[in-house]
């Protein structure tokens, strides 16, 4: 149990009717790079928000570097580093002018200040801006100054909401190479993110949906949970294939990336000659079509599928059986 820093036990949060984390039960450890993902609205922002001790929970706890979330939340803040989603410092301050205003927030004190602020602007790759003003920045060398205000008091746990989205691809490849460091470095990071990609740079992952964390594993499980195998296909006609081969046999499930059609089929190699010949019939010319490994995004999808098919049928049993009583 030393090793657990983030527990929460049915931490639960609405805003009037509208439940925004319903009953969350979270545990992660200390080293880990905890990856929290979910469509907008699915409960993500206020999770954190939870965890920081912003924001009270309607009903349950959580504790966070042994801290109470709501009993101790001013020593709650030493302990932790929070990224926001939106940029939150000053514009009209330069890049040091910001960090000299987080030492002075967290009393970091000479020498320590001197020697943290020129650390971290190594680190972040910010020593040739310190005199530009903050608005005047990149979107990717403002996450990267966000990130070093929240590293100067060198907390032992991060929690960035959403640090990449809307930057760069450049950048965003730039900032996971800074977190990989910390993590190396022992820090613990709680990211959410709607990049499956970066998913998949995380040792575990919680999926969140309406609320709730549907499942929380490592990447290469939460892929397994595929109920059968996907085929790549590229055809001539996009929309006619899709309707064509909903049904068809052995294809559970059909998935749309762009142009490319994700096939989820219960035998890949049985099942591919069947699929190219439905197509040949129907006059729709098969461009490319190959077994391919199954991702977050698969995972991801199949399960809101199946949670949605789950919550219909309920919806529609308990109907049923009003109607009847």
């Amino acid at each position: 149990m030393s090793d657990v820093v983030i527990e929460a036990r049915g931490l639960t949060r609405r805003f009037r009717r509208v439940v925004a984390v319903d009953h969350l039960d979270l545990t992660i450890y200390r080293g880990e790079i905890f990856g929290l993902l979910g469509p907008d609205s699915a409960g993500k922002t206020t999770t954190l928000r939870l965890l920081c001790g912003l924001m009270r929970p309607s009903e349950g706890s959580a504790r966070v570097a042994g801290c109470d979330t709501v009993r101790q939340a001013e020593a709650l803040k030493r302990q932790i580093g929070y990224m926001p989603q939106q940029f939150s410092l000053y514009g009209d301050l330069t890049v040091m002018e910001n960090l000299l205003f987080f030492a002075d927030i967290f009393d970091v004190r000479e020498p320590e200040r001197s020697q943290r602020i020129e650390r971290l602007l190594r680190f972040a790759g910010l020593e040739e801006f310190t005199g530009r003003r903050a608005a005047y920045l990149s979107g990717g060398m403002k996450q990267k100054l966000a990130l070093a205000c929240a590293l100067l008091h060198q907390p032992p746990i991060l929690l960035l909401d959403e640090p990449t989205t809307g930057v760069d691809p450049v950048s965003r490849r730039e900032f996971w190479q800074i977190l990989t460091e910390l993590h190396l470095a022992g820090v613990t990071l709680v990211v959410t993110t709607p990049y499956m990609d970066e998913a998949e740079r995380c040792t575990r992952v919680g999926l969140m949906y309406q609320g709730r964390l549907m499942v929380c594993d490592t990447p290469a499980r939460i892929r397994q949970m595929i109920e059968g195998e996907v085929i790549e296909l590229q055809v001539g006609a996009f929309r006619q294939a899709r309707l064509l081969l909903q049904d068809a046999p052995g294809v559970v499930e059909v998935q749309t990336y762009g142009e490319m059609l994700h096939l989820i089929v219960d035998n890949a190699e049985e099942r591919m000659p069947a699929i190219a010949a439905r197509l040949e019939e129907a006059g729709i010319p098969v461009l490319s079509m190959r077994r391919t490994r199954a991702r977050m995004e698969e995972a991801f999808i199949s399960l809101i599928r199946r949670q949605n098919a789950r919550l219909q049928a309920e919806t529609t049993a308990s109907g049923a059986e009003g109607h009847g009583g």
